[in-house]
C-alpha cells in the first residue's frame, strides 16, 4: 500500500471472527495523510534552508549539515548522542559531522573514558550557521503569528499530536524487540 495511491477499502476476508470496528476504518485514511505529511515536511524544511543559504551565499554546508549544527547548538556531544537525542535520524551522521570538522564547523576530540567515542561542538564558524538557521526560524514563528497562520496556541496543539505520535513508534520499536 502506497502513502500516494488512493485508498481502496480492503476486501473483507472470507474468515469468521470479528469484524473491523468503525475506528479502524475513519482512523487509517487520516493516518496515512498524516504519515504522507509528515514526510513531506521534513523535505519542505530542508529545502527552506537550502533556499536560505543559496539566498545569502552559503553554499558550503548543505541543509542537513546546517539542521545538525542548529540542533547541536552550545553542547559538546558524540555522533551517538545525536541519534539518542533525537537530534538527528540520518544514517550518514559521522559522515556529516566528518566533513564538518574538516570544514571547520565543528571540533572533534576524543573522549578521556572511552577512546573509541569523538565529542564534537561547534567552532565559531558552526556558531554562524547556527544563528543563521535560528534567525530564519525565528523569521518563520513571527510571520506564521502576524498572518494568523499559527499562533502559540496552535502550534501547541500540533506539537502535542506529534508528541503522542512519537510515543506511540517508540512503543511499538520498543515491543519489537
Amino acid at each position: 500500500m502506497s502513502l500516494h495511491a488512493p485508498l481502496q477499502p480492503a476486501p473483507r476476508p472470507v474468515t469468521t471472527g470479528p469484524a473491523p470496528t468503525p475506528a479502524m476504518s475513519t482512523t487509517l485514511p487520516g493516518y496515512l495523510e498524516a504519515l504522507s505529511l509528515v514526510e513531506r515536511l521534513h523535505r519542505l524544511l530542508l529545502d527552506v534552508i537550502k533556499d536560505e543559504f543559496e539566498r545569502v551565499g552559503v553554499l558550503e554546508v548543505n541543509a542537513v549539515q546546517a539542521l545538525l549544527l542548529f540542533n547541536i547548538g552550545e553542547q559538546e556531544v558524540t555522533a551517538g548522542e545525536l541519534k539518542t537525542r533525537g537530534y538527528y535520524q540520518g544514517s550518514n551522521v559521522s559522515y556529516n559531522l566528518k566533513k564538518l570538522v574538516d570544514m571547520g564547523y565543528m571540533h572533534h576530540q576524543r573522549c578521556e573514558i572511552d577512546r573509541r567515542s569523538v565529542r564534537v561542538r561547534l567552532t565559531a564558524k558552526g556558531r554562524q550557521v547556527r544563528d543563521m538557521v535560528a534567525t530564519l526560524f525565528r523569521r518563520h514563528a513571527d510571520g506564521m503569528e502576524t498572518r494568523g497562520i499559527l499562533g502559540p496556541d496552535g502550534l501547541d496543539s500540533v506539537t502535542s499530536a506529534l508528541k503522542r505520535l512519537e510515543r506511540f513508534w517508540t512503543d511499538q520499536i520498543r515491543y519489537i524487540y
